[in-house]
């Protein structure tokens, strides 16, 4: 598979081996252990695990092991642990969630290679496009699957966007844009992780473009080529807070995205523009998707799940104990993690765009 010019191997061995080692589960259900229980397993993501069909939560890790322990109990999960190693070797535990902070994506994927154990690891995939490449490197060898949490590639919302354009809604798709704008961050809460490139590889670009670039990835297949460039315009923080791009869509697409979050108010939303029509759809709120072709409107509802993460943990489930396929793996991922290194190298430098 080719991102960008470079090449990620996905050769039937890896699925033999992958097979072979899911085979050897022999279990009518995933059980699950998590390493980092904060705000997004309280409800996006936690509860996913434990209603989904054939899926358990087993364990939970955190640092603070008052903290681990206290969302044990409230959750109702078994186990509890202060080191991600001991949940990882947990031999209750048959897959591992990571929710950390994206500098920790690495390590932790790494150790849950070793253990020779699926892994679902929240998105980004990794803080650069190198270190998506260890992570694939590790979970290839070993012959187990990795996956991303790219949530949305799971929710009705999108799977009706896709399913449009495969039915040739709109034509041909021509062109696609994504815009998303928020009031700058200042003070206290600019000092959270999500503003310190060490820990989150960038700014809120790489926390929240990351979403809408997998999405243009899931609907239009990969991007080719791209080019963009980051600026810091409020000094409220290090990294940067606007960024603007331009890309190319193997299909022969074009595209173009603008991320503000120096502006006077909140807005977000792709636009799918193709011959005979245009698309038109909210990225982070809950709304409806805007069909227009040969002159007309149509207004298709959509209300996302209370638990977003839960569809997108049942493909994973489902895929695990043999009965479908997940489409957010860090195969998908890694391309999304290159673009973003090519929109953010003139602001971070080479050692950001690898």
């Amino acid at each position: 598979m080719a991102v960008g010019g470079k090449i990620i191997a996905q050769d039937s061995g890896r699925r033999r081996r992958e097979k072979k080692r899911l085979g050897e589960m022999q279990r009518e259900q995933v059980r699950w252990g998590m390493i980092g229980c904060g705000d997004v397993a309280e409800v996006k993501s936690g509860p996913g695990f434990q209603k989904a069909d054939h899926s358990s939560l087993v364990a939970v890790m955190r640092r603070d092991r008052d903290k681990a322990r206290d969302y044990a109990q409230r959750h109702g999960v078994k186990s509890f642990y202060d080191r991600a190693q001991d949940l990882i070797d947990d031999p209750e535990v048959d897959a591992v969630y990571v929710a950390t902070p994206p500098s920790s994506h690495l390590e932790l994927a790494l150790m849950v290679a070793a253990s020779v154990k699926p892994c679902l690891v929240e998105k980004p995939m990794a803080r650069n496009y190198d270190e998506c490449r260890l992570m694939l490197e590790a979970f290839e060898r070993e012959g187990v699957p990795l996956f991303v949490a790219f949530y949305r590639r799971a929710l009705p919302r999108f799977l009706k966007v896709r399913d449009l354009l495969r039915d040739g809604a709109i034509g041909r798709l021509t062109s696609a844009h994504i815009q998303h704008y928020d009031p700058l961050v200042t003070g206290e809460q600019a000092r959270a992780w999500r503003f310190n490139p060490e820990v989150a590889g960038a700014g809120l670009f790489l926390d929240l473009a990351s979403h809408g670039l997998d999405l243009l990835d899931f609907f239009a297949g990969p991007i080719r080529s791209a080019r963009g460039f980051a600026l810091n315009t409020g000094g409220s923080y290090r990294a940067e807070d606007v960024t603007a791009a331009c890309f190319e869509f193997a299909s022969g697409a074009a595209g173009t995205g603008i991320w503000n979050f120096h502006a006077d108010h909140s807005a977000n939303g792709i636009v799918l523009t193709g011959s005979d029509g245009e698309i038109q759809m909210p990225l982070f709120t809950d709304g409806d998707v805007l069909l227009r072709r040969h002159g007309k409107k149509e207004i298709l509802p959509f209300r996302n799940p209370p638990h977003v993460h839960q569809p997108l943990i049942q493909t994973v489930v489902n895929q695990l104990l043999g009965s479908g396929i997940c489409e957010s793996t860090g195969e998908s991922a890694a391309r999304t993690s290159w673009v973003m290194d090519r929109c953010l190298e003139s602001y971070y430098g080479s050692e950001q765009a690898s």
